[in-house]
């Protein structure tokens, strides 16, 4: 299983130094808030684009919570994603969405929030490179792990071998030394890390543990 630190728990103040402490990770999350979809506000596409700047081999996860995201799409692109994830509780066209990504050369991801049920993706899991699950509602970090979500882990994990699919799943929310464990037995491969990672002591040595089971 990989880590995707999220920056969302970085210290903006110095936000160089703080990506830094988590270099080792191979995913970078970018969490992207518009106050509407979720009541929250973070950052648009420049501030991306100046870590991209700093960070060059790093694998960006641009998650959009947001209400439109297919407005944004070339400017994230641009912005230095790699990987663009938005919410099928989104209003855009996901279709179109999935396709407008593609067209940019970029993985397309969907994110489903804790009380959608993962069978709404089933229509789009053969077109998708990642399924992000959240185990918390999106829009703050520090929240308590749902433990609801590994059902839905479980599910994708199972669907996607029965269908010989080769999406990632990833979950959002709550991961901890604790909780990690759990998600990765429930087959995800890819483990988002916030609050609990950027306040501990060497965030680095805990993505080598859980990258390397150690």
């Amino acid at each position: 299983m990989k880590v995707a630190p999220s920056i969302l728990s970085a210290d903006f103040t110095k936000l160089e130094e703080s990506v830094k402490r988590v270099d080792h990770a191979t995913f970078l999350h970018v969490d992207v808030m518009d106050g509407i979809f979720v009541p929250n506000i973070s950052f648009g596409p420049s501030i991306q684009k100046q870590i991209r700047a700093k960070y060059p081999d790093m694998v960006f996860d641009t998650h959009l919570m947001i209400i439109d995201p297919i407005k944004y799409i070339k400017e994230f692109a641009d912005a230095g994603s790699d990987f663009i994830t938005f919410h099928i509780e989104a209003k855009s066209d996901i279709n179109e969405t999935i396709d407008l990504i593609h067209s940019y050369g970029l993985k397309a991801g969907i994110s489903i929030k804790p009380n959608t049920n993962p069978e709404v993706l089933i229509p789009y899991l053969d077109k998708l490179d990642l399924v992000l699950v959240m185990s918390v509602e999106p829009g703050f970090g520090g929240q308590k792990f749902m433990p609801n979500s590994l059902d839905k882990i479980k599910w994708l994990d199972e669907y996607k071998n029965q269908h010989n699919l080769s999406y990632i799943i990833s979950v959002d929310g709550g991961i901890n030394k604790d909780t990690y464990p759990l998600v990765e037995e429930a087959g995800a491969n890819l483990a988002v890390m916030g609050s609990f990672l950027f306040k501990a002591e060497n965030p680095n040595e805990w993505i080598d543990i859980v990258e390397n089971n150690n």
